[in-house]
């Protein structure tokens, strides 16, 4: 068999990883396949975060926006060459598990989450006046958030955020990803604790020593800034409708039964419909509920010749 003849692929499942968009500068997170290809599946390079494996995962070249058209010369005209005067690219998937940054992916919109709230807190449907924040002590890092004293106010198992308070701050807010827009802080009522309601930098955990809270995995806007603070997190919710859109880069990878391996890396995704679910029937009364996914693709510059694009499609051979 030749070596530019190579039997197509099979594969089995699609494996999906994101990460962190510069939306300040709409700088994606660059993922070089001659480089970090042949990864592990399960321990992909930083930044980027393993969200599993998902199921439907379609490619859609939208062919009433991608134009190509031909350039004709001559009488009569004949085509002499072609041009693509219009381009559109469009991922829809479903996620087989369920988690914050999948969640964040599929409702198109801020994902928040639901702060502890005071006693007297009055109810409200993306939760009400949190609980006070524990400010973080000296040495605390990515897994290993020093509260002191302040720890015996968490127990194993919970899910905490780790951000900022919110002092009037305008445009995106959120560490590591942004996970909002604000426009102005009347729009926020100077909700010290709004910042902390819409990051996406979470965790669980997973033991307490010494003041120490121990995280199961590494926060992902990595060691907290002197003045993040913890709260502690009831759950998830976002909401229909809404002015931002999330954005992130997408790497999705498709493992060959023969070794060889196919990777769509879209260094701009964002979310293009509102929060959607998709059910499965297991038995007469049980139904698996999936989130899915749709999102449109935003172009990029390729330095190696200054093209701009939507996707780069990699195939490594076995």
């Amino acid at each position: 068999m030749s070596t530019l003849n190579i039997s197509a692929p099979i594969t089995r499942r699609v494996r999906a990883y994101l990460a962190p968009v510069d939306r300040n500068t709409n700088a994606p997170t660059v993922f070089d396949p001659a480089q970090s290809g042949h990864f592990t599946l399960d321990s992909p390079p930083a930044p980027w975060t393993d969200l599993g494996w998902c199921r439907n995962f379609r490619r859609v070249s939208d062919a009433a926006k991608t134009d190509v058209v031909a350039l004709r010369t001559g009488v009569p005209a004949m085509p002499s060459a072609q041009a693509r005067t219009a381009a559109d690219a469009i991922v829809e998937l479903e996620f087989t598990t369920w988690g914050k940054l999948q969640l964040a992916l599929s409702c198109g919109s801020q994902q928040m989450n639901l702060l502890a709230t005071q006693a007297s807190a009055a109810s409200n449907g993306s939760g009400g006046t949190a609980a006070a924040a524990v400010a973080l002590q000296p040495g605390s890092t990515a897994t290993s958030l020093n509260a002191g004293g302040a720890a015996s106010q968490f127990n194993v198992g919970d899910l905490i955020v780790v951000d900022d308070d919110y002092t009037g701050q305008t445009g995106f807010v959120g560490g590591g990803i942004s996970g909002a827009y604000v426009q102005s802080a009347n729009e926020v009522s100077s909700d010290i604790s709004y910042i902390r309601r819409v990051s996406l930098n979470v965790g669980r955990i997973a033991g307490i020593v010494d003041g120490a809270l121990l995280l199961e995995a590494p926060l992902l806007a990595g060691v907290p800034s002197a003045t993040m603070k913890v709260s502690r997190v009831a759950g998830f919710v976002d909401r229909e409708g809404g002015t931002f859109f999330q954005q992130w880069s997408g790497l999705f990878v498709m493992e060959g039964e023969q070794g060889d391996r196919v990777i769509f890396y879209y260094p701009r995704l964002e979310s293009m419909r509102t929060a959607a679910e998709t059910s499965e029937t297991l038995a007469a009364t049980l139904e698996h509920l999936r989130l899915a996914g749709a999102f449109r693709a935003l172009p990029v510059r390729d330095p190696a010749d200054g093209e701009m694009v939507l996707c780069f499609r990699s195939y490594l051979p076995a």
